[in-house]
């Protein structure tokens, strides 16, 4: 596969400096040392935690309801459908020139997408509506998000901080789940919908205590038409499409896989996606802290078949905690996804990056819609436990389809 000249970092006379106080062998306790990025990074977390808790008390409360696999998959990752349409219309908004108040914003429409699950009595087709608006409003957030990432941190530094947001995903998920499990025990989903809507407000309010306006890099107004012009010069490259299905597609099956774990095993979902997340966080520990950059491309394979291959066992149904450490071991392999990313970055110029980050996030979370949907779908035909398995064979399969051939010296290392 021909391979894209990497663009050099350009200078904007807009672009508000990376302070230089962080080197280039920026560790963890280092970036925390940078107050922006602290803040970020706490919001991110709260933002995190709200979404864990609120999802799964959604598809608890789904599967209540309706008993349907399908139903129940998609109420904990429907939100994902929606942030395609931020990747198609409005994900210019990313790199404008207020990317503070953007991050703000948008994180209170959230809260009162989140706000409104709380209200008794709500119709099914409310909830999946507000999950949509939810996973528009998201999907805004992450690329305004990330484009404020790449300002307060330099880019050496952008794989360690990455890896340190990946990490404290995975644990703050691993602690949401035993939350959510608990809580569910002693409350109902409204009240954990209230406790999700006080953590989005206080992600909200860190954001603004904490992180200075920049002006970002803007070229040409935001809209619709700045928009498509900069996901029509993303998609124009071989090496960035070919990364960004390889970001997202084996991802999403995955995630259906674990959508479908309520379904699978209600007494031991909790468990799984717990064990899921802990792996996660060993995995981007690992790949994040303790590889150097070349060692991170050379590991990325091995990593993206080690994420579907123990799904696998699931179609034979082994006792509750094999599945658990199957799951743990499996979830490592997640951390491609940074290596992956790094190489995005690296081709893609410096005046689009929050916008191309946006897309690449709303397309790795419209893809664990649709991982959701298409395991829900087989799962109503096969059985949650024949599901998983085909959905793993799948990433599998795309996986192996995705890697470069060695006989193209120059192309990315997938």
């Amino acid at each position: 596969m021909p391979s894209d000249p990497t663009p050099r970092p350009a200078t904007h006379p807009t672009s508000t400096p990376v302070p230089d106080s962080l080197p280039a062998s920026t560790g963890y306790l280092g970036l925390l040392r940078n107050r922006e990025f602290t803040g970020l990074y706490a919001g991110f977390t709260l933002t995190v935690a709200a979404g864990t808790l609120s999802g799964f008390a959604l598809g608890r409360l789904v599967d209540e309801q309706t008993g349907s696999p399908f139903l129940t998959a998609v109420s904990m990752y429907g939100a994902t459908f929606a942030t395609v349409l931020g990747a198609l219309t409005l994900m210019s908004v990313a790199d404008g020139g207020r990317p503070r108040r953007t991050v703000v914003l948008l994180q209170l429409a959230s809260l009162a997408g989140v706000a409104a699950q709380a209200i008794p009595g709500l119709p099914l087709a409310v909830r999946f509506a507000l999950l949509l608006l939810l996973g528009f409003f998201q999907s805004l957030g992450t690329g305004a998000r990330l484009g404020l990432l790449s300002e307060v941190v330099p880019v050496s530094a952008y794989a360690p901080a990455r890896s340190l947001m990946n990490i404290t995903s995975g644990g703050t998920a691993i602690l949401g789940y035993a939350a959510g499990a608990v809580l569910l025990r002693y409350a109902s989903p409204r009240g954990v919908f209230v406790i999700a809507a006080c953590l989005t407000a206080l992600g909200a309010a860190v954001v603004a205590a904490t992180v200075r306006e920049h002006s970002v890099r803007l070229t040409r107004r935001p809209g619709l038409r700045q928009t498509w012009r900069t996901n029509a010069e993303l998609f124009s490259h071989s090496r960035r499409r070919t990364l960004l299905l390889a970001l997202w597609v084996p991802n999403g099956l995955i995630v259906g896989c674990e959508a479908l774990f309520i379904s699978y095993d209600p007494g031991h979902a909790g468990t799984f996606l717990a064990a899921g997340s802990a792996g996660m966080l060993l995995g981007d520990l690992t790949v994040g802290r303790l590889l150097t950059a070349a060692a991170r491309r050379r590991h990325a394979f091995a990593l993206r078949l080690l994420l579907a291959a123990p799904f696998l066992l699931f179609a034979a149904h082994p006792p509750a905690p094999v599945l658990a450490v199957a799951v743990f071991l499996a979830s490592a392999g997640f951390a491609a996804t940074l290596p992956l990313q790094e190489q995005l970055l690296e081709a893609t110029p410096e005046a689009i990056r929050g916008q191309v980050q946006g897309v690449e996030s709303a397309g790795r979370m419209t893809w664990q819609g649709l991982g959701a949907a298409i395991a829900g779908g087989l799962a109503q035909c096969f059985g949650p436990g024949t599901a998983i398995a085909l959905a793993a064979a799948a990433s599998l399969a795309v996986t192996l389809l995705t890697r470069p051939s060695r006989r193209t010296p120059r192309g990315p290392s997938l």
